[in-house]
């Protein structure tokens, strides 16, 4: 009888786009676009002057939510993302900026289209948890 052969490894998606270096360099394209595009000016304005808080932050909730090492329940606990983005109003234009941003900075860091897409698809449904301001429905 032939000897058993292993199950190959299944990789995160952290793993499959390059670990810490690409989160950070994603979480910083990220960042660069949202602060620079006059399409994203009210989610710019939600956020401080200094965006190196919110960049690490960022960084370190993404490395977790991906699959790599969870820095930001180390360090801050659980994240509780709806309950701590309850302070700003966030509706369907914040949404969509942010979305705008981090599509943007997925489809220049996330060379494999499936992944990419799966990420899109996920990342999508987590911004459109965060808001919590009552709009008339979409037409």
């Amino acid at each position: 009888m032939p000897p058993e052969i292993p199950p190959l490894p299944v990789l995160t998606p952290y793993e499959q786009i390059g670990g810490a270096p690409i989160v950070r360099a994603l979480v910083d394209r990220f960042y660069d676009l949202m602060d620079s595009e006059p399409e994203t000016w009210e989610l710019r304005k939600m956020h401080p002057e200094d965006l190196s808080g919110s960049r690490e932050k960022l960084f370190m909730y993404l490395s977790g939510w991906l699959g790599g090492p969870n820095l930001y329940v180390e360090r801050h606990g659980q994240p509780f993302l709806r309950a701590r983005h309850l302070p700003f109003s966030i509706g369907v234009a914040e949404r969509d900026q942010w979305m705008r941003c981090m599509r943007r900075a997925l489809d220049e860091f996330v060379s494999d289209p499936q992944l990419r897409e799966r990420l899109h698809t996920a990342i999508g449904g987590l911004a459109n948890h965060m808001r919590n301001r009552a709009e008339a429905p979409e037409r």
